[in-house]
């Protein structure tokens, strides 16, 4: 097979262990990956409008050739399709079209595809298997990979939702050659987060190849990919539901980033892109708090603005962003509660934060 570089990241999960495959032009070995499980007969591809024709459309010819009967759900692409309207509406549709327990949902698309099939797969008929083919960058590091599934509330973001393996992964970097550029840029907002937050390595990685990065270079792509899914899983192998404070790292800068979208509305400002802002806001509290130093803060915003990545929201208003980080779902009581760095590549959840505080790191990040 031509391509340029293969890993397998295993998620490690006892009876809902599953395996990552990453590769590039890699499309190709869909059914061997499904005849791995066993009585899929019936396949279910949720994608959206512009991956249909580009992805979607091409892996429903294939499995069909292989005498799986296919049917496919589009929906419109951007996170106002990640409701609980869409749901009901793919639930009807899931029962119009027969789907029980021995179909197989494949998700074929980005984190609102993915994660939206999720939801679907873990609530029909009490919980119908699922497969990830993620397309955007965003995906491939991050929400294809263990398991977080849901759909938005008006007031929060991700609020419904479960925690639902899929039976596995399955990544090809060439899908991102036809990324537009605010959609790879989102996908390094996730890049860097592993970085700076759990992997020094890899955030030097980033600091000594920013022309590869922005080049999309395959073969660097795939390894980073690797890494980051491995980053992951190692983080959901010891801490699967989030109740023990380690899966919540995985979140750093999230709490700023997921209070920028609700602001700003929910589609306005691409998830990573939020993310990016939120790590260099994470970055300025934790240096108000002297957990940094000057030095962390700079290399932080140096390989963002390297990347083309933001590094603020210039519509920022700060009592309305206090406001809903502490309804964020990883708030608790109200009390807020930020993932912030000691150093690159290592982070820790504290509590008690004061909204003051806060406030003044927003209003540092305009001046």
């Amino acid at each position: 097979m031509n391509q340029i570089h293969y890993q397998t990241v295993r998620v490690d999960l006892a009876a809902r262990s599953y395996d990552v495959e990453i590769g590039t032009k890699n499309l190709s070995h869909l059914r061997a990956i499904l005849d791995a499980f066993l009585n899929v007969q019936h396949v279910v591809i949720l994608t959206d409008a512009n991956v249909a024709p580009l992805y979607a459309e091409n892996i429903a010819e294939h499995l069909a050739a292989h005498d799986l009967t296919v049917d496919m759900m589009i929906i419109e692409p951007g996170e106002e399709s990640k409701s609980i309207a869409s749901a009901e509406c793919l639930w009807e549709k899931l029962l119009e079209i027969g789907t029980d327990r021995q179909s197989v949902m494949l998700a074929v698309g980005g984190g609102v595809v993915g994660d939206l099939a999720g939801f679907i797969a873990a609530t029909y008929a009490r919980g119908i298997r699922f497969f990830q083919i993620p397309t955007t960058l965003l995906a491939q590091v991050d929400s294809s990979v263990g398991g977080k599934v849901g759909v938005n509330l008006s007031g929060g973001k991700n609020m419904v939702g479960a925690f639902y393996q899929p039976l596995g992964v399955l990544i090809d970097t060439k899908t991102l050659d036809t990324l537009d550029e605010s959609q790879y840029l989102a996908g390094l907002g996730e890049v860097v987060k592993y970085g700076v937050s759990l992997d020094a390595e890899l955030f030097e990685l980033l600091e000594n190849n920013i022309d590869r990065v922005k080049q999309r270079n395959h073969a660097l792509l795939t390894s980073i990919v690797a890494r980051c899914c491995r980053i992951k899983a190692d983080v959901v192998e010891k801490d699967e539901l989030e109740t023990l404070g380690l899966r919540a790292k995985l979140n750093y800068g999230h709490t700023f980033a997921h209070a920028y979208e609700t602001l700003s509305g929910y589609g306005t400002l691409l998830h990573g892109l939020a993310v990016a802002i939120g790590l260099v806001d994470a970055a300025r509290l934790a240096r108000k708090l002297d957990r940094v130093n000057d030095s962390f803060v700079e290399r932080q915003i140096t390989v963002n603005e390297q990347l083309g990545l933001p590094v603020r929201y210039d519509k920022t208003r700060e009592e309305e962003m206090i406001d809903l980080m502490t309804h964020d779902k990883k708030s608790v009581r109200g009390s807020l509660r930020f993932i912030l760095p000691t150093k690159i590549g290592q982070c820790e959840l504290v509590t008690e934060i004061s909204p003051e505080i806060v406030k003044e790191t927003l209003c540092s990040a305009l001046s």
